[in-house]
């Protein structure tokens, strides 16, 4: 039994190394020991809070981008919104215009037209004049008395008239 139950020696000596490597590891390895797992559970728990504020403020980045990208639709809708007003009061302007420049042209034509219907209408009279007066004076000329040889003069005198021109 001896191997079972030390003597009282060897248990003096075992306590009293072990209150010895108690008594330093107390002194000195225990506190830092204990300041290292305290320091470590410091950083951890500063860790800890910097990835909460991290993800608090990366939740509030998100709500602000997602605000940005809502106001910046409003935006777009907007500005397309202009845009489709814009290019509806251009092609309504330009088509006025297209009209307006249309109507003028066809003023024009109508007034050109006029010019040359007076002038052929003036030429006309101005040509049936001097057939009148060429005709009357060959008839005068002639003096005829027999008012058949008259229509036949002026019918011969209007077909040379005519065939001159």
């Amino acid at each position: 039994m001896s191997l079972l139950l030390p003597d009282s020696g060897l248990i003096f000596w075992m306590l009293l190394s072990f209150g010895i490597v108690f008594a330093v590891l107390a002194k000195y390895g225990f506190p830092v020991i204990i300041k290292m797992v305290e320091g470590r559970k410091t950083y951890i728990d500063e860790s800890l809070e910097v990835a909460r504020e991290a993800n608090a403020q990366l939740s509030r980045l998100k709500e602000e981008g997602e605000a940005i990208v809502a106001a910046a639709n409003k935006e777009q809708g907007r500005i397309m919104k202009e845009a489709m007003q814009e290019r509806e009061k251009i092609i309504y302007e330009a088509r006025k215009q297209a009209e307006i420049a249309a109507q003028k042209e066809l003023d024009e034509v109508k007034r050109q037209i006029q010019i040359e219907k007076d002038e052929a209408i003036r030429d006309i009279r101005r040509q049936v004049a001097l057939l009148s007066v060429d005709i009357a004076e060959k008839v005068i000329r002639k003096n005829l008395d027999d008012k058949q040889e008259q229509m036949g003069m002026i019918d011969r005198m209007l077909d040379e008239v005519l065939t001159k021109n």
